[in-house]
């Protein structure tokens, strides 16, 4: 099941509330609290575009960065197993771990879009 709205290259994930029998979700990749609600899907989607459109005017109003900023780095759990051979597959490249990962990175989301 996706649970993802997506407007303007902004995600929404979306979850139900069975008390209250409404769709509510949240704006993400963005440094602030943006919330949206509906009680049927069409709804949902409404305010979903129109929390963006909001965010993105209130944005250009404050002169604010819209999308959250990111530094580069992040840490990756994974499997001791896996990161032996991510290791040793980057040894053996003549690469760094990181130039190997990040290779990874690009080449499963250039797969994917």
């Amino acid at each position: 099941m996706n649970n993802k709205l997506t407007y303007k290259e902004f995600i929404g994930t979306v979850s139900f509330a069975s008390d209250d029998e409404v769709f509510y979700g949240k704006v993400e990749g963005i440094n602030d609290l943006v919330t949206f609600e509906g009680s049927t899907v069409i709804d949902l989607k409404k305010a979903f575009q129109e929390s963006v459109d909001e965010y993105i005017e209130l944005c250009k109003d404050l002169g604010k960065d819209i999308n959250r900023s990111f530094k580069g780095s992040f840490n990756v759990r994974v499997k001791p197993e896996l990161h032996a051979r991510a290791y040793q597959n980057a040894l053996i490249q003549g690469k760094t771990l990181n130039q190997f990962v990040q290779e990874a990175i690009e080449l499963k989301l250039n797969t994917v879009n």
